[in-house]
């Protein structure tokens, strides 16, 4: 099954206690794994990699808690636990209701547990975990931050994911550093403690750019401090994406809404700069734009090249159709 359904039997309390999680998503399968054992006082084995060992994992499971607490058994590896073995740790979680086994899967061949026939002979329940869309990722980060009580809205998540790429994992981690602010916290502040005071922030790079003044030392100062060139280079074509739903949006109905254009709420001055700034462009010339940040993404990704001279042709072209 899907996260979403996975959800909603987790809702219903429609749950075993056997489970095989498994995807794309590492950080949801590690989510979903600490959910499901997150006990007090319980009797709990873990196996990192390569510390698997069928016959303690059994040998754990078969047990009875001396003070009448749940066995909890954790399995997190990219290999694949021997089928036989797995059915049997199963089998042990069927016959006690007590036992709780999480079989956490690394790897990335996923053919043999999306089967719906994989666990037939078992209650376990099988979820297969894809990257989570935007705003499944914003709500995520949201509820971390709220369990952390930090204060910090959509808008302002969104922009924390734009900086790392959209990977949740690092994301969350960032949201530690914000507890030494007693007040909302700001895109400036996301900036200060994830870029660093000295670095040039990419919001305010990419504006120079599509505003058509010298970007060359900023993309310097942006590269020194560690930025990747083809995360640059994403970057630009997701926010001129945005500056395009933007384009459309208004050009049908007259006036930008931000939850309707971005799925969250933003700033007013952030909407009426991307509506101003949307505008200039016309619409034929984004088609362009794509066409030319695509194709210099596809040619730093396949071939051993200099990243750094395909990305500075690609702006000078991208100033020279604007």
């Amino acid at each position: 099954m899907y996260k979403s359904e996975f959800d909603n039997n987790i809702r219903n309390k429609k749950i075993g206690n056997s489970f095989v999680f498994f995807g794309e998503s590492i950080f949801l399968v590690d989510m979903y794994t600490k959910m499901m054992t997150n006990f007090d006082d319980a009797n709990l084995l873990n196996f990192y990699h390569d510390e698997y060992d069928f016959n303690s994992a059994k040998s754990h499971l078969s047990q009875g808690s001396l003070f009448g607490d749940r066995n909890i058994l954790i399995i997190k590896s990219e290999k694949k636990v021997p089928k036989k073995e797995l059915d049997i740790l199963l089998e042990l979680c069927d016959k006690n209701p007590d036992n709780i086994f999480v079989y956490a899967y690394y790897g990335s061949d996923h053919k043999t547990y999306n089967n719906k026939k994989a666990f037939t002979k078992s209650k376990a329940i099988a979820v297969r975990f894809f990257h989570p869309k935007d705003f499944e990722a914003q709500n995520i980060i949201l509820q971390v931050a709220q369990e952390k009580k930090v204060n910090i809205d959509k808008y302002t998540i969104s922009h924390l994911l734009e900086i790392h790429n959209g990977d949740v994992a690092l994301a969350v981690n960032e949201i530690e550093k914000f507890r030494v602010y007693d007040r909302a916290i700001t895109t400036k502040d996301v900036d200060n403690l994830v870029f660093g005071l000295g670095e040039v922030n990419l919001d305010d790079f990419i504006k120079k750019l599509l505003n058509k003044k010298d970007f060359k030392e900023d993309l310097q100062s942006i590269l020194e401090h560690g930025e990747d060139e083809i995360r640059v280079l994403t970057a630009i074509t997701s926010y001129i994406t945005q500056l395009y739903m933007f384009n459309i949006y208004i050009r049908v109905n007259g006036a930008p809404n931000a939850i309707e254009i971005l799925g969250y709420p933003a700033p007013p001055q952030v909407v009426q700069d991307k509506a101003t700034q949307c505008i200039k462009i016309k619409p034929f010339i984004y088609s362009k734009l794509h066409e030319l940040l695509l194709g210099s993404e596809l040619k730093m990704k396949s071939a051993h090249i200099d990243k750094g001279a395909i990305l500075l042709s690609t702006l000078i072209r991208v100033q020279k159709l604007l």
